[in-house]
């Protein structure tokens, strides 16, 4: 077992006291957004007291069948199949979907022959590899997964007093299906029909004047009015109206799978997800926008945001099962003195999100996790046991 360093990213919409608290590190008044752990190249965790200073992606190079398994060397290659981070959403982020296997790698490729640098922020591909993802609240998370039914988008839309608002609505009723939606959504991103900012601005009015008065739908309407506030006049703010709404307590789990439409507006969460960092955007961000190759990766079926239950393992073990083989997540509370086993086999990184936890394993092994530290145990270190009095969130490969 050891011991991560991991790096944080200080994107615009980060808290600033959400993840130093975690840390136990100081607050210096400027956004932290998320804490990778992980082997990504992008921010590579790490390894703490090695000799060489090797980050864990040189680590798994070094030898992949010790620290990934041979089973994982054969299904995914020399590389950790997932990325673990902690993400602290003080205002919304972008709008946003994430590519396909193969969609990712025709993307990354097609970059690469341009000569598109991987640090240059105009690039959509980082890698070549799909990002979905499941999200575990620890604390009220509120964020916009999927497409409505077109039927229900079209109520919404259908009170406000805009002529922006009638022709989506028109849209949606034409052809209540995934086709309706496809319309509509591409009715306000479209470089050829984007609405103007004062028709943005004319449905985002509509919306504070019928939450005013007392909406039917009023957390549709204070979405709207949120992101007007924070991202005026962007096409995304009406979009909102189009997404399924979630608000997450803590505990709680989603998944989104690739092609799913997303944004997260609030909260602090653990995120798992395969390991790349494609983000495909179509607004509502500073970022880079790439209009057309977000509208090619789009799912416009509608269908409710998936929620994740979790089996319960030994009394003390949830485990979040996402329909993919790259990673599952699993949250352990540990509340007397007695040894508790810990699901999940192959490599494994450890997270402790509060009190103390010893995890051992099975090759006598030991390692003590405070609130914030985390650790990566190498598949050749097998199974793991824990005691203690805290919770510890482990990701490991299905």
């Amino acid at each position: 077992m050891l011991r991560l360093t991991n790096p944080v990213r200080d994107y615009a919409w980060g808290s600033p006291t959400a993840i130093p608290d975690l840390l136990g590190v100081a607050a210096e008044g400027t956004p932290v957004a998320e804490l990778w752990l992980g082997s990504h190249p992008s921010a590579p965790s790490v390894v703490d007291g090695d000799v060489d200073g090797r980050t864990l992606d040189d680590l798994v190079a070094t030898d992949p069948a010790a620290a990934l398994g041979d089973d994982v060397v054969a299904r995914f290659g020399a590389a950790l199949p997932y990325l673990l981070k902690v993400i602290a959403a003080e205002r919304p982020l972008s709008l946003q979907v994430h590519p396909s296997k193969e969609r990712a790698g025709a993307g990354f490729d097609a970059e690469d022959r341009a000569g598109v640098p991987l640090a240059d922020s105009r690039r959509n591909y980082k890698d070549a590899n799909h990002k979905p993802e499941l999200v575990f609240a620890l604390t009220t998370f509120r964020a916009m997964s999927g497409f409505r039914a077109p039927r229900r988008a079209a109520e919404l839309l259908v009170g406000l007093d805009a002529p922006l608002a009638r022709a989506l609505a028109d849209d949606l009723r034409s052809d209540p299906s995934a086709g309706g939606i496809r319309v509509a959504f591409r009715r306000l991103l479209d470089p050829g029909t984007r609405p103007s900012a004062e028709e943005v601005a004319q449905v985002a009015d509509a919306c504070r004047r019928r939450l005013e008065a007392g909406s039917p739908s009023p957390r549709a309407d204070r979405t709207v009015t949120l992101l007007q506030e924070q991202y005026p006049c962007d096409p995304g703010v009406v979009t909102s109206l189009l997404l399924n709404p979630v608000t997450l307590q803590p505990g709680d789990a989603m998944f989104v799978p690739a092609g799913g439409v997303h944004a997260y507006l609030s909260g602090v969460a653990i995120e798992v997800m395969a390991s790349s960092d494609n983000v495909l955007r179509a607004g509502l961000t500073a970022k880079h926008v790439d209009i057309p190759e977000l509208l090619a990766n789009v799912d416009y079926v509608a269908a409710p945001p998936i929620r994740i239950a979790p089996e319960v393992f030994h009394g003390s073990t949830k485990v979040f099962y996402a329909p993919v083989d790259d990673f599952e997540l699993s949250v352990t509370t540990l509340d007397d003195d007695l040894v508790h086993p810990l699901p999940g086999r192959g490599p494994r990184i450890l997270l402790c999100l509060d009190g103390e936890v010893t995890v051992a394993s099975a090759g006598d092994g030991e390692l003590t996790l405070h609130r914030g530290q985390s650790a990566f145990v190498p598949a050749s270190d097998g199974a793991l046991v824990a005691r203690g009095h805290g919770t510890v969130v482990q990701a490991d490969v299905p």
